[in-house]
């Protein structure tokens, strides 16, 4: 049953939501406009239930207020008025949380960041991340404390340097930005801002190499093979888990065993997330977490392209969760 309209106090003036009950109805109005109604259980007489006595309830009278609040109300019989149309929805949840949308703020302080660095720093290196680790960029950022590391959004950080002559920053930059959007190589791509001698930082680079345990979509580049027999690595309360990921186990004797020799990844296939498990719980790492230079600019040559190795090949791995951008 919906509420007719007309006995329905609306005040146009109010901006906040607020829940009206009588004897017999419960909606939800919008800045006087009815969103949501529904009838309200009755006793065998006929009479609604002393739970939808008539009440109005205001859920935000201040409009500065920004507590997380949710209305719920999980009814087969709940009716939702837009646009006026009216549809049903079995389960209704309204958030009424005020939150301040900063995303323009943001890109404009990560632009006015790039600028200063520019002046701050002699060279700027165009890096790209290979299986990207939140706890390694941390040990990197802790090497680096006299530099600066930008990653995130590329297209921001372009248009912190300028895209074209007429906008960019420094004679010949925007070349650097031009590679950061066109660059073929995949992986977390960033800039690293240095007053570092160009032969240090790639000495640095290319000697920068750290084994971490693979995640699904990496390339494997081995075969790992398991034989038939005991696994006294594992706890014996690990045994449903690991039958749960696909490895053919019992229990004998108190200790897991493989019945049978199991494959756990063939070289040159894509992980999937059980076998990714299986390799951490063996403590087997695959991937290398290293650096490339794919580029350097300076105020003297402008921006020149670096020689990356041929057999130097980046693994598709499921992204991580980054911030925006990340310096230190």
């Amino acid at each position: 049953m919906i509420i007719p309209l007309d006995i329905i106090p609306r005040d146009p003036t109010r901006s906040h939501r607020y829940l009206y009950r009588n004897a017999r109805h419960t909606a939800i109005i919008v800045a006087g406009e009815i969103l949501e109604q529904r009838t309200a259980p009755t006793t065998s007489g006929g009479m609604a239930t002393g739970s939808t006595r008539a009440a109005l309830r205001h859920t935000s009278r201040d409009s500065s207020w920004t507590r997380p609040k949710m209305v719920a109300i999980p009814t087969s019989d709940v009716m939702m008025k837009v646009n006026g149309y009216q549809m049903k929805r079995t389960h209704l949840r309204i958030s009424l949380t005020k939150t301040d949308k900063k995303g323009l703020v943001l890109k404009q302080r990560i632009m006015e960041d790039v600028k200063k660095c520019v002046e701050e720093y002699s060279c700027i290196f165009l890096i790209s991340i290979q299986n990207t680790r939140n706890t390694k960029l941390l040990d990197l950022r802790a090497e680096w404390k006299d530099s600066k590391l930008f990653f995130g959004k590329l297209s921001i950080i372009a248009l912190g340097l300028g895209k074209s002559k007429e906008t960019e920053v420094a004679e010949g930059i925007h070349k650097l930005a031009n590679a950061m959007k066109n660059h073929s190589m995949r992986g977390q791509c960033g800039l690293l801002f240095t007053n570092r001698s160009k032969k240090q930082v790639i000495e640095w680079a290319e000697n920068y190499e750290e084994m971490e345990y693979a995640r699904s979509g990496f390339v494997t580049p081995e075969t790992v093979e398991l034989p038939e027999g005991p696994l006294p690595q594992f706890q014996h309360s690990m045994e449903p888990q690991l039958r749960q990921l696909g490895m053919p186990t019992s229990m004998k004797k108190g200790v897991i065993t493989l019945i049978k020799p199991f494959t756990v990844c063939k070289k040159n296939e894509v992980l999937t997330p059980e076998q990714a498990q299986i390799l951490k719980l063996l403590s087997k790492p695959l991937a290398v977490f290293k650096l490339l230079l794919l580029g350097m600019y300076t105020r003297n040559h402008g921006f020149k392209k670096l020689t990356v190795p041929d057999d130097t090949r980046e693994n598709d791995e499921e992204k991580m969760d980054m911030e925006d951008n990340d310096d230190t």
